[in-house]
């Protein structure tokens, strides 16, 4: 029978050998029979004795070759601009590809991990045009000053940073793209001293990464996010490991595969001796490296401010700073970027309700034109929808309806206006509540749309907004449905939910209508925009509708459902960023605001 060849593969040294043993003995024990697997040691000074016991591992349909790579890094010695690649064995995964020509695929483990599950079920993943498979880096999600790290010194959104120590490499991809030659290229740029190869592993790889189910890579960091019956691969980092700790999140599970080796007295007695010095050495090397972390961080020459800062449009970089400052000072509801002054829009310049013939042809001709527009952009992959997630939500509403969504685009209407198209309301409008600017102020094509494709201007002038409340009640006793953007002000590409307003609830509650909470997350892509920025990938999440409650009275159910949608935002948001909603402000200028988080 043809089984399938699974390639696996570990860097390790002499020292470390033990523990590559027990997780080789783990992803046996938990491995389907109904693949042949190769297991390959990259390494330049185990000894003959160490290789004797990775032999004795082997069986029917693992087979494992101890492979010195000393020879071809030499080959490439020329190329390289730095030399302790001979000593850190972390560096050898970025070899694979080119090492062995023939392999399509790959698995890369660290030596610190347990896997738990069938390591050929990651396999299967299908990558598609990415460059690995990996889980998020929960370091660098959890802790400030590593956050801030890789946002702040190298560029990439700590929720799209991947730990480098669980991968599936595809390694057609790293040969057709070149990954080896661009792993060199940025070598000779820049020197990363962090997390070293994978930093550079991160910056190469960004917008390439498929992001795999998180038990695939359950790192021993903070609070654990799952049982350990329910983790695939168990990654021991930082200084979570219990050969050299007790009381170790998960250790249980490493010292049960420890002790079906050869090596579990070595491994024990490592435990035993771990002296107190040997401790305060490692917490004074996760201290400097929280330090080092920190230098980048303040330093001007760090890799994003003295390589990635020059790529990229100062105007934009100006929103970015504004943007954090306007965050530290809780002005949440103000736009980063100024508008030019706009006319005022008075109430016989606006007909809300377009029956007539000439606004209905006008709308046509807009939306057709909006369509040859954004499908110009979609096409050129610089407006990139992803996916609808709880569309059953929008198509199941039996009713008018507020739509709700987060601002952070002069696109993102478009993205809602697919959304309405992709719930199939038949007879039913989506409209959209705009800014009188936007109304009154723009020229073009931009403007044309503005004016036409069922927009509802709000207005300075109190005429003109008591026409505009007659038609929204009127098209929403008529079973249509209203976007309005409750943040009430627009920053451009922020991922976190901001406080919201109450106007579109108040609406809502007072028409008696359901609020249908929508929220867009986004992940770069791997296409450079014009302004130097990743184009946004956007998911569109649609969310439980919140009705009214009968038993409440109106400026209950205005704060209700606004509390409520909020509540919905934030779960979104923490769920699919993998983190925690926390705004750089301090909370006396929030209460001083009034604003409630």
């Amino acid at each position: 029978m043809n089984r399938k060849q699974i390639h696996i593969f570990y860097s390790c040294d002499e020292i470390f050998s033990k523990y590559t043993i027990v997780s080789i003995t783990s992803l046996i024990k938990n491995a389907s029979k109904n693949n042949q697997y190769h297991i390959h040691i990259l390494n330049s000074d185990i000894t003959r004795p160490t290789a004797e016991l990775f032999y004795k591992l082997e069986t029917d349909n693992f087979t494992i070759t101890i492979d010195d790579v000393t020879a071809y890094l030499q080959s490439i010695s020329d190329k390289l601009p730095m030399r302790d690649y001979y000593t850190k064995t972390t560096y050898y995964r970025l070899f694979i590809s080119e090492m062995y020509p023939r392999i399509k695929k790959a698995i890369y483990l660290d030596s610190d991990t347990v896997v738990t599950g069938d390591i050929s079920e990651m396999y299967k993943i299908d990558l598609a045009d990415y460059y690995v498979g990996a889980c998020v880096e929960k370091v660098m999600v959890e802790t400030p000053v590593f956050r801030n790290y890789v946002e702040k010194a190298i560029g990439i959104e700590a929720n799209n940073f991947f730990n480098a120590g669980v991968m599936l490499i595809n390694c057609n991809k790293f040969r057709k793209e070149y990954v080896l030659d661009r792993f060199i290229d940025l070598l000779n740029v820049y020197k990363f001293v962090v997390t070293q190869d994978e930093d550079y592993l991160n910056v190469i790889c960004h917008g390439k990464v498929k992001f795999i189910d998180q038990r695939w890579n359950v790192q021993t960091y903070g609070e654990p996010y799952y049982k350990a019956k329910d983790a695939k691969v168990i990654h021991y980092i930082m200084q979570n490991k219990p050969w050299h700790y007790k009381n170790c999140i998960y250790e249980e599970v490493f010292w049960k595969y420890a002790k079906m080796t050869n090596c579990y007295e070595d491994i024990l007695n490592e435990l035993n001796n771990y002296t107190d010095e040997l401790k305060a050495r490692d917490t004074q090397q996760q201290l400097s490296l929280a330090q080092t972390a920190q230098k980048e961080i303040d330093s001007d020459h760090n890799y994003l401010k003295s390589v990635v800062r020059k790529k990229l449009a100062p105007d934009r970089l100006a929103v970015l700073d504004k943007i954090q400052q306007f965050e530290l000072e809780g002005r949440f509801d103000e736009d980063v970027e100024d508008d030019p002054p706009a006319p005022v829009l008075l109430p016989d310049k606006i007909n809300y309700i377009r029956t007539d013939l000439v606004s209905r042809t006008k709308t046509g001709l807009a939306y057709l034109a909006a369509h040859i527009f954004v499908s110009n952009l979609r096409r050129k992959r610089q407006f990139i929808i992803k996916e609808f997630r709880g569309i059953e939500n929008f198509t199941n509403l039996d009713s008018g309806a507020i739509i709700t969504c987060n601002h952070f685009n002069a696109l993102d209407s478009f993205a809602m206006y697919y959304t309405y198209k992709e719930a199939k309301t038949k007879g039913r409008t989506l409209y959209r509540i705009i800014r009188e600017g936007n109304y009154t102020n723009f020229p073009g094509l931009y403007g044309f749309l503005m004016r036409n494709c069922d927009t509802l201007p709000l207005s300075s002038n109190s005429r003109t907004m008591r026409k505009f409340m007659r038609a929204v009640d009127e098209l929403l006793q008529s079973g249509n449905f209203i976007l309005i953007y409750p943040e009430q002000s627009m920053w451009w590409n922020y991922r976190k939910p901001k406080p919201l307003k109450s106007g579109g609830f108040s609406i809502a509650a007072k028409n008696k209508v359901p609020v249908l909470p929508c929220f867009i997350t986004m992940n770069d892509s791997n296409i450079l925009g014009p302004d130097g920025f990743y184009v946004q990938e956007y998911t569109i999440h649609v969310l439980p509708k919140i009705s009214p409650d009968p038993t409440k009275s109106y400026r209950e159910n205005v704060n209700y459902m606004m509390e409520e949608n909020y509540k919905a935002w934030k779960n979104v948001y923490e769920k699919e960023y993998n983190t925690t909603l926390e705004y750089e402000t301090d909370p006396k200028i929030l209460e001083e605001k009034g604003i409630k988080i």
